[in-house]
């Protein structure tokens, strides 16, 4: 019998909103990777979460949800 505490785990890891922070999350480091090798060196996390919400967030989430709905 799993305890309360790995029930509550296993819940928000099935769930759909951290599915969707752990896919944003990976798009944001690919394109930190990305805009590091273009700078010629590490640029660091938040800048390029800001960048990327900026530049991309709003297109990427609209493809991820067309073809989640397909």
């Amino acid at each position: 019998m799993s305890t309360p505490s790995n029930e509550t785990a296993n819940l928000v890891e099935e769930s759909l909103l951290y599915k969707e922070f752990l896919a944003e999350r990976d798009e944001i480091l690919r394109h930190k990777w990305i805009e590091s090798e273009k700078a010629g060196h590490d640029i660091g996390f938040e800048a390029a979460l800001v960048d990327w919400c900026v530049k991309c967030r709003s297109s990427w989430r609209e493809c991820r949800h067309k073809a989640r709905d397909n």
